[in-house]
């Protein structure tokens, strides 16, 4: 049998750093929605191109085409000893085709990582987070300065709330987008608790959740990973 993984938490719970020590240590894919649809620019098959179409013209992605999307990526040959799930699934449709999809196959999602973070945490981590481009090293006004100047830049129209801004060496950090608005950052935490918690809760009922504090180091959010799924395969 494969290893399927489904990884949840709420934004800077360090999903993307796990993922990527999951993806090295089982050798696995990492898959998530928000890659998928970025991949579709390149593609010019008849998914793709509905998918693309739907967007343009400002629709939501409905459940069906988002689940034929994701087999789509799951009949890939990397995926075919298992993936690590990323936004994936967010609701009990979702869930549903997953569960139906894999048990075809003759698999089935071993392992569902929660990673539980305080969501004033959560917040932190992402408003006062910026990139280095050239490195990708990450700093935080809250938490890991290092040798970046930080400073608050006021609206001078006094139409958004101030930003944080991260500069190392005279040059201006990469910030998301969706990071440097405050309510942009909040409304993600709220969207989570609505869509993404329901499914923990269902997934809770058929004992494969494991909760693991995002608060802790590194190192050892990735030591609790690998025994939980060392215990899953």
């Amino acid at each position: 049998m494969g290893l399927y993984v489904i990884l949840m938490g709420v934004q800077g719970a360090g999903k993307g750093v796990q993922a990527n020590y999951i993806k090295e240590t089982y050798e696995i894919p990492h898959v998530s929605t928000g890659d998928i649809f970025r991949g579709l620019s390149t593609r010019t098959d008849e998914l793709a191109e509905r998918v693309k179409a739907i967007l343009a013209a400002g629709d939501l992605v409905d459940d069906d085409t988002t689940n034929e999307l994701v087999a789509d990526r799951l009949n890939e040959a990397d995926a075919a000893d298992g993936v690590i799930l990323d936004g994936y699934p967010r609701n009990q449709v979702q869930a549903d085709f997953l569960d139906h999809y894999l048990a075809e196959k003759g698999e089935k999602v071993n392992s569902f990582l929660y990673l539980d973070l305080d969501l004033y945490i959560a917040f932190k981590r992402a408003y006062g987070r910026v990139t280095h481009a050239g490195t990708g090293e990450s700093f935080n006004y809250f938490y890991k300065k290092g040798d970046v100047n930080f400073s608050i830049v006021k609206d001078d129209n006094k139409v958004h709330p101030p930003r944080i801004v991260g500069t190392l060496d005279g040059t201006e950090l990469k910030r998301r987008v969706d990071d440097a608005d405050a309510l942009a950052v909040i409304n993600r935490i709220e969207t989570y608790l609505q869509e993404t918690m329901p499914i923990v809760d269902y997934y809770r009922g058929t004992g494969i959740v494991t909760e693991i504090h995002a608060d802790m180091p590194i190192d050892v959010v990735s030591y609790y990973i690998k025994t939980v799924l060392d215990a899953a395969k």
